[in-house]
C-alpha cells in the first residue's frame, strides 16, 4: 500500500461518511503531505490550504454533497477540497496551463458552486444559492467557508445582515488564524481575540442548553426564547456575541484541527435550521514547519525546495520593490506622504514604509477593504495630505464608484500604485491585470503613467507625487524589469519615439510590451515604434506624431473593449488620418500559465506582433527581412 492509502481510496466525496476518527486523522497527515509535494512544484497558496485539512475533512464527513452546498470565500484554501472531489488525479497540473485552477470554478466539478478569486464574496454567494434551493424546494445547507482576513471586507456585512434575518439553514463557518495574508489588524482581529480569550463560552452555552432541556415542561420553552429571541434573558444565559445580534446562532470558539469538536458543531449546526455562525480556530500553515513559523512567507509562494523550505529561484528585485522603496525616499522628504495598502503590505513593497512610518500614522493597512482604501485616501488627500494608495490592479476594480465619486469629481491629488498591471500567469481569470487602463480611461481629471523599467518607474512616481494636480496613477506589471529595458532611458516627455516617419510602419504601445515592439523593429525593415508615458489625458501630441506614418498597429497588453488603443485609433480618425490602423489586444478572460506562454498566445510578444504585421496584407506584408 502507497503511503496515501487512504487519499488513493477516496473516489468520491460520498465516502468520508464512512471514516471513523482514526481514519480522517490519517487522511489529514496524507493530505498534508500531498499539498506541500505539490505546491513546492506548482507554486501556488500553501500556508492557507495546510491551516483548513481537518476543517475540509469534516465538512465532507457531515455535509452530504449530493443536496448540501460549500461555498470558499477568495477560495485559495480550497486545494483538499479538489483533492476530496474527485481531482486528486489531476492535482499534479495545479495552476498550470491546461490544469487545475488554484481557485473554486464550476466548469472544473460539479461541486464548485461558485467563482471565487477576490475576497468577501462568499456570503453574498451563498446565501443566492440557498435562495434558489428553497425557491426550487430543493433540500439542502449551504456552507460558506470565511477566513477572519476576509471579515475585514464590507460585503461581509452586507451578507450576514440578510442572512441573520433569512431563517436559512446557512452556515458560515468563521476560519479565525489570526492572519489574512499579513497580520490581521483592526477593531474586529481584536473582537475575536476577546472570543478567544473565553474557552469556556461554548461550553457553557452547551450546557446551559442541556440543563434548560432537562427540565419538565418548561425546559423546551425556555430554550427556544432563549435562543431566537434578543430579549435579556438571552444575553443574562448566553452573553450574546455580535453575531447573534445579527440573528446567527453562534457556535464556538471551535479548535479546527480536533475532527471530533467539528463534526460535533457542524452536525448541531446543520440540525439547527437557521443561520448559524462557527468560530474555528485554525493555525496557518499546520503540519510543515517552515510554514508554521512563517506563515506570510508561504501564504503564496513560487517553486520551493519541500526538505529546506528554500525558494527554488532568488525572487531579485522588482517593481514592487523598486516602488516601495522609492516611495520610502520621497516619504523621507516629505512628511505629507501616507501610505495606504488593503491587506497587501508585501506584495506592494510598502513593507519598507511600513518599518519606517507605522508608528507615526502615515502607514495604513486596512485589511481586504479595497472600497475603503479608496475614500480614505481622498480623504487624507482633502485633510492636506498626500496618500499613495498601492492596490494589485485586479483589486482595484472594486474601487470603480470611489475612483468617480470620491477621487475624481472633486479631484483629490493623490497617487495610485496599480500593481500587477498586465498579464499575471498561474492565478488565472480572476487575477489577470487587463481591466484597470480600460477601466480608467472613463474617469475625468485622472493622470495614468505606464513606466516600461525601473528608471521610468522612479521617474514618475515623483512626476505623479509632485508635478500633477488632482489623482494620479502608474500601472507597472509583475516580477521584474525586461532585461532588455534594462538600461532604457527617454526623454521623460509623455511618449517617446524610436525610429522616425522614413519607416513606413509605426507600432504604438506601453508599458513592457515596449520591449517586444522593440525586438520587433529589429527583426523587420521599416519598423518604429511609439511608446506611450502618459496614458491619461492620451498626449495629443503622440497621436500627431503617429499620424505622419502610412500603418500603424496599436498594441495593447490589456482589454481591447474601452482600452488605451481604442480611444489611441479614435482620436487618430478625428485627426483625419487616412492611412491603415489596427488594434491588436486581448478581447477577454485570459487563462492560467506562465507569463510568457499567455504572452505568446496572445500575440503580446515580439513573434506575436510580427505575425500581426504579416497578417495585414497590403502595404504592411512587403517589409525585408533583414
Amino acid at each position: 500500500m502507497s503511503s496515501n492509502e487512504i487519499l488513493a481510496s477516496i473516489k468520491e466525496p460520498g465516502q468520508l461518511h464512512r471514516l471513523s476518527f482514526l481514519q480522517m486523522e490519517k487522511l489529514a497527515g496524507e493530505l498534508r503531505t500531498v499539498l506541500v509535494d505539490t505546491v513546492s512544484r506548482t507554486g501556488g497558496h500553501l500556508a492557507s490550504n495546510l491551516g483548513v485539512v481537518e476543517l475540509t475533512i469534516a465538512l465532507l464527513h457531515c455535509l452530504s454533497l449530493d443536496e448540501d452546498k460549500i461555498v470558499w470565500d477568495v477560495g485559495h484554501q480550497c486545494y483538499s477540497y479538489k483533492l476530496l472531489t474527485g481531482r486528486r488525479g489531476r492535482f499534479s497540473t495545479l495552476r498550470q496551463e491546461g490544469g487545475l485552477s488554484g481557485f473554486p470554478k464550476r466548469a472544473e466539478s460539479r461541486y464548485d458552486h461558485f467563482i471565487a478569486g477576490h475576497a468577501s464574496t462568499s456570503l453574498a454567494a451563498a446565501y443566492g444559492l440557498k435562495r434558489a434551493m428553497t425557491l426550487r424546494r430543493e433540500p439542502g445547507a449551504v456552507a460558506a467557508v470565511v477566513g477572519d482576513g476576509s471579515f475585514t471586507g464590507g460585503m461581509i456585512y452586507e451578507g450576514l445582515n440578510n442572512i441573520g434575518k433569512s431563517g436559512e439553514n446557512l452556515i458560515v463557518i468563521l476560519n479565525d488564524n489570526e492572519m489574512a495574508i499579513s497580520r490581521n489588524e483592526g477593531a474586529l482581529a481584536k473582537y475575536l481575540s476577546v472570543i478567544r480569550s473565553k474557552p469556556a463560552y461554548f461550553k457553557i452555552k452547551k450546557n446551559t442548553e442541556h440543563l434548560l432541556l432537562g427540565m419538565p415542561v418548561v425546559g423546551k420553552p425556555l430554550r427556544d426564547l432563549a435562543w431566537g429571541s434578543k430579549m435579556a434573558l438571552k444575553k443574562v444565559i448566553y452573553s450574546t456575541t455580535f453575531f447573534e445580534e445579527l440573528g446567527f446562532a453562534y457556535l464556538g470558539p471551535v479548535d479546527g484541527h480536533d475532527l471530533k469538536s467539528l463534526c460535533d458543531v457542524i452536525t448541531q449546526a446543520k440540525a439547527m435550521n437557521c443561520p448559524c455562525l462557527i468560530h474555528v480556530r485554525t493555525q496557518k500553515g499546520k503540519g510543515y514547519h517552515f510554514s508554521e513559523k512563517n506563515p506570510g512567507m508561504f501564504h503564496g509562494v513560487s517553486k520551493f525546495d519541500a526538505a529546506s523550505g528554500r525558494p527554488l529561484s532568488a525572487s531579485g528585485e522588482n517593481f514592487s520593490e523598486v516602488f516601495g522603496k522609492e516611495l520610502l525616499r520621497c516619504a523621507e522628504k516629505d512628511e505629507k506622504i501616507c501610505a495606504i495598502t488593503a491587506a497587501m503590505e508585501h506584495g506592494t513593497g510598502l513593507q519598507h514604509f511600513a518599518r519606517k512610518f507605522k508608528a507615526s500614522g502615515r502607514y495604513y493597512d486596512v485589511g481586504i477593504a479595497e472600497e475603503f482604501a479608496a475614500t480614505l485616501s481622498a480623504s487624507l488627500a482633502a485633510g492636506g495630505m498626500l496618500p499613495v494608495f498601492a492596490v494589485y490592479s485586479t483589486f482595484l476594480q472594486r474601487c470603480c464608484d470611489q475612483l468617480i465619486h470620491d477621487i475624481a469629481i472633486e479631484p483629490q491629488h493623490l497617487v495610485i500604485g496599480i500593481d500587477r498591471a498586465g498579464i499575471v500567469g498561474d492565478d488565472g481569470e480572476t487575477h489577470q491585470g487587463i481591466f484597470d487602463a480600460a477601466m480608467l480611461s472613463m474617469v475625468p481629471n485622472l493622470t495614468l503613467f505606464a513606466p516600461a523599467n525601473y528608471h521610468e518607474l522612479r521617474q514618475m512616481l515623483r512626476t505623479a507625487l509632485y508635478e500633477v494636480k488632482g489623482p494620479a496613477a502608474l500601472r507597472y506589471p509583475r516580477g521584474a524589469e525586461p532585461a532588455s529595458l534594462a538600461g532604457w532611458q527617454g526623454d521623460g516627455g509623455a511618449y517617446d519615439m524610436v525610429g522616425g516617419p522614413e519607416n513606413r510602419m509605426l507600432v504604438v504601445t506601453y508599458g513592457r510590451t515596449f520591449a517586444a515592439a522593440l525586438e520587433a523593429s529589429r527583426q523587420q525593415d521599416d519598423i518604429s515604434v511609439l511608446k506611450l508615458n502618459r496614458l491619461l489625458p492620451l498626449p495629443v501630441e503622440a497621436v500627431r506624431a503617429a499620424s505622419a506614418f502610412e500603418s500603424i498597429l496599436f498594441v495593447e497588453e490589456g482589454i481591447r473593449s474601452g482600452g488605451i488603443g481604442m480611444q489611441f485609433l479614435s482620436a487618430l480618425e478625428e485627426t483625419g488620418y487616412r492611412g491603415t490602423a489596427k488594434l491588436h489586444a486581448i478581447d477577454g478572460f485570459v487563462p492560467q500559465s506562465t507569463v510568457p506562454s499567455a504572452l505568446h498566445r496572445l500575440g503580446l510578444d515580439s513573434e506575436g506582433i510580427l505575425n500581426c504585421l504579416s497578417r495585414f496584407g497590403g502595404e504592411m506584408s512587403n517589409f525585408r527581412k533583414r
